[in-house]
Parts: C-alpha cells; structure tokens; sequence
C-alpha cells in the first residue's frame, strides 16, 4: 500500500485551491535496474477530486510525470469544515482515495 497523500484545502472568498502531494514511484519503464534490465512501468494514469459527490478535477497522466508528483487546482464554491476527496489509478489498476477537511 501507498502513503496517503497530502491534502491541503483552502476557502478564500468564493474559492478554494486545493494542493495534493501524492506519493507514487512513477516509474516510466525505461530506466535500467541493478540486474540490467528494463524496471517495469508503473505510474499513475487519472487521477480526480470531488466535491460534495461532485467532481471538481480530473487529469490524465503518464509515464512522463515525476515521482511524487504535486498538482494544485482551484474551483468555485466550498465551505471550511467540507471534505474534498481525491483519488488516483495507475497503469496496474492499484488506486487510493484520501480526503481532506477544507480550511
């Protein structure tokens, strides 16, 4: 199991940004390993956030992304105390959800 990622939601007037540091190898299948060969591809594919049962963000990534890769978004509405929930799914159908209480 992965670590949980880091969620960070802040409301300032009618928005709110939210920060997630997601912890994740993201390894992209070209790099050698100590035995010579290819380390298999292992990165995270979608990733999305809801609001309120909702959805608020959604990307698509690939192997091309950095390890422990940090994305920020904002978006209209939400109120301090709410819960934003984001989740992530990777090339080998491994997947986590974590939530964070906005401030």
């Amino acid at each position: 199991m992965t670590d949980p990622m880091r969620i960070r939601a802040q409301v300032q007037g009618d928005k709110t940004t939210v920060r997630v540091l997601v912890s994740h190898e993201m390894e992209t299948g070209q790099r050698r390993g100590a035995d010579g060969k290819n380390v298999p591809a292992h990165f995270i594919q979608t990733i999305k956030a809801e609001y309120a049962g909702k959805p608020v963000f959604s990307a698509q990534w690939g192997p091309a992304v950095s390890k422990n890769p940090f994305t920020q978004f904002t978006f209209k509405g939400g109120k301090a105390g709410d819960k934003v929930k984001v989740t992530w799914v990777d090339n080998k159908g491994e997947t986590r959800t974590d939530e964070a209480a906005i401030a």
